[in-house]
């Protein structure tokens, strides 16, 4: 398996080696999500892509407490694209956890069964669907009459394709029947493969670049900005599933399955109810061995817990439901020759190791390149350029490098060195103790830190600043003109260099100088987020936001948390999410002058607004730190943590001073001692269930 302590398993880890492994772990997968989502253009395969979670998903069930919001396991798809219009979820679409063997088949019904305290001699039925390989959309009907369609996006917020949906011959715009008002129905639109060959074949004819697979060229399809060149392209559509309903469509999944079939709409002909794992497993192998002869490509089989209310009660946990689970196929191997080793340096300054494949078709695919992740799995694996590797891939373009195939390699190349300076700056590049990564120490000076921080900062989701794109922040670094965030903001006193240089015409400039000025005001959340720092992504950008509410304040308490005693430090390290690694990559970033630097810059360009999202709700327990301990008898605990986030609590797992309440239940042992002794309430169930107007 492609990780990056390879022979470690999980429980061997020390916490230092968990937390950088999570943390490379975390950017990778982030990466690759950014590849297939968004450019539909994944850059290694779906084997390799869920090697590396589930290695992520083994040290975040040991180390718990390192696990943060923004690491995958609370992430889905990637941002909308540019060029379309935002479309906001009214219910998020999730992923789905994996599956890639029996055990865990059987493991996803007793979770079901342990959630719900269900009884061994209760009937778990689940709908077993072919998860087919396209792009997910989400349709919106009022009245029956199609009247906006999405893609998935990051999850919350997608693209908006309507008129390219309207293209799709077999996606009804008018739906047949009785149906409520409001209705959003979720599914797949893909390509069969028949249409896919003829497609590249005419690309191909015409001089055009062919699409890797059919889901690429589904995908690509649907994300023309021209509708027209949509509508040439033969898309289909397959679906699966309801979001918002302004009235119930049935008790059950199969039963939805039903209206959507009678209300014209193509749902999958494989699908079926199955009672319990050994059924669901049979439903698998039938799939699996019939796969080859569907007209499309599937990569896996979807099994959906029927009952809604079960559904209902089960709720999701990060970016996942708890009621679904998609079970993987296998993937397809092939032999080459690692023809080459090349060293990509990230935003970070991380050295990631690529390796250049003689190009080989594996499963209908032609792959060329894959990530080697760090020089542990170079030496592991004892791979040498010129050697004649296996690989595998299950759906994508680049395949993962299995292991060396011995005997055929012939007289064998030196041992790969990987490189001790950075082959972009030549700046030195240096391993931390348990850090599985090495990286660049050139910040700023690198060029390929430089432009990726500043393209970072200007991102949809940072300072979203329309019409500075990397190009153009390339060429304003090289040319001296931009250096550091602030000077963005700047530019206007740049008006006239911009006009004199290439490709910037009066109209252009205007625009970017409008769009920055429409960014002079940004809310404390985001504001932090384009800052960069390691492991703090959007989610964990917002808590720090909720919790510190001002700039100076965050500043002020930063300063404070440099010792590792204060009360600073234990309230920054008590937000739920945000353990010591994290607050290390905070308080690190905090320590540089040079970050103080542009903070200081920064503040006299923009106005940081305060955070105000909690002061709308009127629960009484919003922005209060809860602890549960204990059995409890209304609600599992996995219910009543779910009820608190939805009331806006913060729900963590040790008890401090910064906790604010302790939930009990029976049994409930030592957190409910120290919060006597800290002084801080204590709730019965009964209590608890008061004060939140559960009863």
């Amino acid at each position: 398996m492609a990780t990056g302590i390879p022979d470690k398993p999980a429980d061997d880890l020390t916490r230092d080696e968990a937390a950088a492994e999570l943390e490379r772990l975390a950017r990778e997968i982030g990466e690759h999500d950014r590849h297939y989502h968004t450019e539909d253009a994944p850059v290694i395969s779906d084997a390799e892509y869920d090697a590396l979670w589930r290695r992520h998903s083994a040290i975040e069930a040991r180390f718990p407490d390192l696990a943060h919001p923004d690491g995958p396991s609370r992430r889905v798809g990637a941002p909308a694209a540019a060029g379309f219009a935002k479309v906001s979820h009214s219910r998020p679409m999730l992923s789905l956890e994996n599956a890639f063997g029996e055990d865990d088949i059987v493991a996803f019904f007793d979770r079901v069964r342990r959630f719900l305290n269900l009884g061994a001699d209760e009937a778990i039925e689940a709908v077993g669907e072919p998860k087919i390989d396209g792009l997910s959309v989400a349709l919106r009907y009022e009245k029956g009459n199609f009247i906006l369609g999405a893609t998935r996006g990051d999850g919350t917020v997608g693209e908006d394709i309507t008129r390219n949906l309207r293209t799709v011959t077999d996606l009804p715009k008018v739906l047949t029947g009785l149906c409520p008002d409001i209705l959003e129905i979720r599914g797949e639109v893909y390509m069969r493969k028949d249409e896919f060959a003829t497609l590249n074949q005419t690309r191909a004819k015409a001089g055009e670049a062919v699409f890797a697979n059919p889901r690429n060229a589904a995908a690509g399809s649907l994300r023309q900005l021209d509708p027209s060149i949509t509508a040439t392209r033969p898309l289909h559509f397959f679906a699966y599933a309801l979001g918002e309903t302004s009235g119930p469509v049935g008790r059950t999944h199969w039963e939805s399955l039903d209206r959507l079939k009678s209300w014209g709409l193509a749902v999958n002909t494989h699908a079926r109810v199955c009672r319990g794992p050994t059924e669901a497993i049979e439903l698998y192998n039938e799939i699996n061995q019939s796969r080859g002869d569907l007209a499309y490509d599937i990569d896996g089989v979807v099994f959906k817990v029927n009952r809604i209310d079960w559904q209902d009660r089960l709720g999701t946990v990060s970016r996942a439901p708890r009621w679904a689970v998609a079970y993987k196929f296998e993937a397809a191997r092939a032999e080459t020759v690692l023809k080459k080793i090349t060293i990509q340096v990230g935003r970070t300054g991380t050295l990631t190791p690529v390796a250049e494949l003689e190009p080989v078709t594996v499963g209908g695919v032609v792959v060329s390149r894959a990530t080697l992740h760090n020089e542990d799995e170079i030496a592991r694996k004892d791979i040498r350029e010129g050697d004649r590797v296996l690989i595998q891939r299950a759906g994508d373009v680049i395949p993962q490098v299995i292991s060396v195939i011995e005997g055929k390699a012939g007289e064998r190349a030196n041992p790969y060195v990987f490189p001790e300076r950075c082959p972009v700056c030549d700046s030195r590049a240096v391993r931390d103790e348990g850090e599985v990564a090495r990286r660049c120490t050139g910040g700023l000076v690198c060029p390929a830190q430089a432009v990726e921080r500043l393209r970072h900062f200007v991102s949809r989701d940072a300072f979203d600043i329309e019409g500075l794109g990397t190009r153009h922040i390339l060429a304003m670094w090289e040319d001296g003109l931009i250096a550091r965030p602030g000077d963005i903001f700047r530019l206007g006193g740049e008006s006239q260099n911009l006009l004199e240089r290439e490709g910037w015409g009066e109209r252009s400039a205007e625009n970017l100088l409008a769009a920055i000025e429409e960014r002079r005001q940004i809310p404390l959340g985001r504001f932090i987020y384009a800052l960069g720092i390691r492991q703090v992504g959007q989610s964990t950008s917002r808590l720090l936001a909720k919790h510190y509410v001002s700039l100076d304040d965050w500043r002020h308490a930063m300063t404070e948390a440099q010792d590792a005693d204060s009360d600073a430090y234990a309230s920054l390290v008590a937000i739920d999410g945000i353990g010591p690694s994290v607050a290390a990559d905070i308080l690190g970033f905090f320590a540089e002058e040079h970050n103080r630097q542009v903070l200081d810059d920064l503040a006299g360009e923009v106005n940081i607004t305060e955070f105000e999202g909690a002061r709308d709700t009127d629960s009484p327990i919003a922005g209060k730190t809860i602890v549960f301990t204990g059995t409890l008898v209304s609600m599992t605990r996995g219910e009543a943590k779910a009820r608190a986030e939805t009331l806006g609590a913060k729900v963590t797992g040790s008890v401090s001073a910064q906790t604010d309440y302790v939930v009990i239940g029976a049994d409930a042992g030592s957190k409910a001692d120290k919060a006597r002794s800290l002084g801080v309430e204590v709730l019965s169930e009964d209590e608890w269930t008061r004060m939140t107007g559960g009863g």
